[in-house]
């Protein structure tokens, strides 16, 4: 049994990917803690909407549905099926139904997920640290060490990164990472609609920029808008960012009305040489980012939660070097072919060299009209 500051495992960063992360080792006879900066606070969770907004794959679905942990459905929405347009006439529809399934993912609030998370924290064995932030790491042959701002030494044989792109972590245990900024910022918004959305999530490859519908609870969609002119956005008022982007979307869904002020985040590619160290392991936007093109990034770090549990349940040492690297190896492929997926898209629809527009939009077209790559599509969206 682990003394008052001693743990197997720390988990720094209460988000999803580490809130997910503890809560799957809750069971394991592990002693496990979990840091979180801010104090978790949902008591006014239906007030309003949550800009922050998350589409959850089928697989991540079953992964928190394991855990207790899958919200309510009131305010969940359902990508049923995707409708995406080129900028020069080019267009793919694909459908859940094609494989015989419901959704492609559902679309959630970020706080919504985290109250369902920290809900079922709070009855679990774990130990939650909130409105405290490591200060200084110290990984040694024997533990590693974190200091508190408050000043408490925390130990464990494991801690797990958690801490989100900015990881301080991935920096104090010393994991260089390249950084690629794509010079856009994501723009993030909900807005209510005059017409019914039809659980399709709409997305348009304006040339310049990428803009995306996604269906929320009732009338509502988020949108999320890849820019490079995110203050143009910024500052304009309600009613002509509503107008702005109903116009974007040709009117499809009639007028817009804007729920939640627009939010702006810079947009980078970010690859740590490695997501593993002494003592440290990285998972989520600590370990990894992608761009919000496929609406993949979580789904990616659920995965790096539901993965790492599942070899450290079982582990008699957590900290072992081969457990690490076989966490990190396993997690490579998936998340490599991910960034470099939505990279390559991302890259391929600015491009503006002769013929590409041409060739980006037919090649659209021509997949639209082959079933087997649709649903081969329908699959990778859906994570299986």
């Amino acid at each position: 049994m682990a003394r008052q500051h001693e743990f197997d495992v720390i988990v720094v960063g209460g988000g999803l990917v580490g809130a997910s992360l503890a809560l799957a080792l809750a069971d394991s006879g592990k002693a496990v803690a979990l840091l979180e900066g801010q104090n978790a606070q949902f008591d006014q969770l239906e007030q309003g909407w949550d800009a922050r907004i998350y589409a959850v794959s089928p697989a991540n679905r079953r992964f928190l549905e394991r855990l207790q942990a899958w919200p309510d459905s009131s305010r969940l929405g359902t990508i049923a099926s995707m409708d995406v347009r080129g900028d020069a006439g080019g267009r793919l529809q694909f459908a859940a139904s094609d494989v015989g399934e419901s959704a492609l993912a559902w679309i959630a609030e970020n706080r919504w997920m985290l109250a369902a998370l920290w809900r079922r924290l709070a009855e679990s064995s774990i130990t939650c640290l909130t409105g405290v932030r490591p200060v200084q790491l110290e990984c040694s042959a024997t533990a590693a060490c974190l200091t508190l701002d408050d000043g408490r030494p925390l130990t464990a044989a494991l801690v797990v990164g958690a801490d989100g792109a900015n990881s301080r972590l991935r920096q104090q245990c010393g994991l260089q990472a390249s950084v690629k900024p794509y010079g856009h910022s994501g723009v993030v918004a909900n807005f209510a609609c005059e017409r019914p959305h039809g659980d399709i999530a709409r997305q348009w490859f304006t040339g310049d920029s990428i803009l995306a519908w996604l269906p929320m609870a009732g009338n509502r969609i988020s949108m999320v808008w890849s820019t490079s002119d995110p203050q143009r956005l910024l500052d304009m008022d309600h009613d002509t960012l509503a107008e702005t982007v109903a116009a974007a979307g040709n009117h499809e869904l009639g007028a817009l009305q804007l729920l939640t002020p627009a939010v702006a985040f810079p947009l980078r590619l970010i690859q740590p040489e490695s997501v593993i160290s002494q003592r440290v392991a990285l998972v989520g936007d600590a370990a990894h980012t992608v761009h919000p093109l496929a609406g993949q990034g979580v789904n990616t770090g659920f995965q790096d939660a539901e993965q790492l549990a599942r070899l450290l349940a079982t582990a008699t040492d957590v900290s072992e070097y081969l457990i690490l690297r076989r966490y990190e190896r396993e997690r490579r492929e998936a998340v490599k072919t991910m960034q470099l997926a939505c990279d390559a898209l991302f890259q391929l629809f600015h491009a503006r060299q002769p013929g590409v527009s041409w060739l980006r939009n037919t090649g659209l077209t021509l997949t639209n009209r082959l079933s087997v790559l649709k649903r081969q599509f329908v699959r990778h969206a859906m994570g299986v």
